[in-house]
């Protein structure tokens, strides 16, 4: 009691308002995530590729959770699995400290060599670093801290809480243990069936909720659809945005095996695929993920074919799409016409959010209102009536100059660019680092239509595996592996 109460009031507030279960329940729960975790663990030290393999299989599940008044859907499979590799990995250096031979070695390093203080400080001022593996998890390590420093002025201490404790911190672990992993061509392959095996199953559960024209999951959506003509699906996902997203990263990779494979057989099983999933993203009507997945598949075909080909033909498809759009009428339900026609009708209402967010970057442009704070501020600042208040502007870029100012926008910038070099760089020979770096550069579009970009364990996933396949194509000297018996 003594330690709650010398926490902030907001976060008090928060922990009280949270909803738990009984003392019992609670207790039982805990009891088998520790199981589960020391299970796990103890696979992951007979077989290396096991983190891996999990890891991917845990990525969609969500379960929710309420707290503070709001219902926090948390990737608790994910978190069990990332405890358990942190276990796995710390077991042996914890062992080795025992030992003593952490420090011998240390005094064998020490021998005779440059200052490791130096080592480290000097490539700092060099702009190779920063577009290295290393100044991309630098990047990332600064992004976190950052946030967490900004969320000392937040007017919404929970909202930051949240986002550090259940995303940006068991996300940072994931990223840490996928770069050691040595991504060989078989766990790539195993990585995606698993992925693949799980996109077919949410589009059929998804096909099932279209023809019952019934929700499994979030009544926020199902309230949403009796106001429309057409249905949205979101599976098992919680947001049909997020569903679609799934899909479209699912589609890029299995596209880039149709397109560089060399057996018929393949291509059909792929063709089959890709099928199946599109109607899966169709019933979403996920428009932010069509978009998403048009560019990873015009990326894919840049480097399959011809740059210049590709550019041409995406600037015509896109200039014939403006003009459809622009003409087509109002039952198509494109919103640009008819009853309340415009474009914040046409975007759900994200041009106002969008417009909104503009304003508190303006209001104050250098820090920004805090980590977190956009729904908070967004409803004080002229907007105390306006429905269409969320947790984030929709657009990543707008919510980090509101909550962060440039200060944050700076080191968004320059985690981008960094993550488009490292993923870019040297991927013309290798297909999975091109499928990689497709489905980055299409994420990155969905969140800029969307929200969520470090808060999704997606992002931490790509740039872990590709880091880890950098290192192994030999654009730097790769970090010790953990050895694993």
């Amino acid at each position: 009691m003594t330690a709650v109460a010398s926490l902030p009031g907001s976060i008090r507030a928060w922990i009280s308002a949270t909803t738990l279960p009984s003392p019992g329940v609670i207790a039982a729960l805990l009891i088998a995530a520790l199981a589960a975790t020391l299970l796990l663990a103890t696979l992951m030290r007979r077989r290396s590729d096991a983190f891996a393999l999990l890891a991917v299989f845990a990525l969609p599940f969500r379960l929710p959770i309420s707290a503070g008044g709001r219902t926090v859907n948390l990737l608790i499979p994910l978190y069990v699995v990332v405890a358990a590799g942190v276990l796995a990995h710390a077991l042996p250096w914890l062992l080795s400290w025992r030992n003593g031979q952490r420090a011998g070695a240390a005094r064998e390093q020490g021998r005779g060599s440059t200052p490791r203080l130096i080592d480290a400080v000097v490539p700092l001022r060099r702009l190779s670093f920063w577009r290295s593996p290393r100044g991309l998890e630098c990047l990332l390590l600064i992004a976190v801290v950052l946030y967490a420093l900004q969320a000392s002025y937040s007017a919404d201490h929970g909202k930051a809480a949240e986002n550090l404790a259940f995303f940006y911190l068991p996300f940072g672990l994931l990223f840490l243990l996928l770069r050691g992993v040595r991504f060989q061509r078989r766990l790539l392959l195993e990585c995606l069936g698993v992925i693949v095996a799980e996109a077919l199953l949410f589009s059929g559960v998804g096909f099932i909720e279209y023809y019952r024209k019934t929700l499994f999951l979030n009544p926020k959506v199902v309230a949403a659809d009796q106001f429309d003509n057409y249905f949205r699906v979101n599976s098992l996902f919680f947001d049909p945005n997020i569903y679609g997203r799934f899909l479209m990263i699912v589609m890029i990779a299995v596209t880039t095996v149709v397109l560089w494979t060399r057996t018929r057989r393949d291509v059909r099983i792929g063709a089959l695929v890709l099928a199946w999933l599109l109607a899966g993203l169709v019933t979403s009507f996920s428009q932010s993920s069509i978009a998403a997945l048009l560019l990873g598949l015009a990326i894919l075909a840049a480097y399959r074919w011809d740059v210049r080909a590709t550019v041409y033909v995406s600037g015509a498809l896109l200039t014939i799409a403006a003009v459809f759009v622009a003409a087509a009428p109002a039952s198509l339900h494109f919103g640009l016409k008819g009853t309340g026609g415009s474009t914040s009708n046409a975007t759900s209402g994200r041009g106002k959010l969008i417009s909104g967010g503009l304003e508190l970057f303006a209001d104050r442009p250098l820090e920004g209102y805090g980590s977190g704070s956009f729904e908070t501020e967004y409803r004080r600042h002229q907007h105390a009536n306006g429905e269409n208040a969320t947790s984030a502007s929709h657009t990543i870029p707008i919510t980090v100059a509101a909550e962060q100012g440039i200060v944050g926008l700076a080191v968004y910038v320059a985690l981008i660019l960094a993550a488009l070099y490292v993923l870019f760089s040297g991927a013309g020979r290798s297909p999975p680092r091109i499928a990689l770096a497709a489905i980055f550069a299409a994420l990155v579009l969905h969140t800029w239509t969307y929200a969520d970009f470090l808060e999704d364990p997606m992002t931490w996933t790509i740039l872990g595996i590709g880091v880890a396949l950098a290192r192994a194509a030999g654009t730097e000297t790769p970090v010790p592996a953990v050895p694993v018996p």
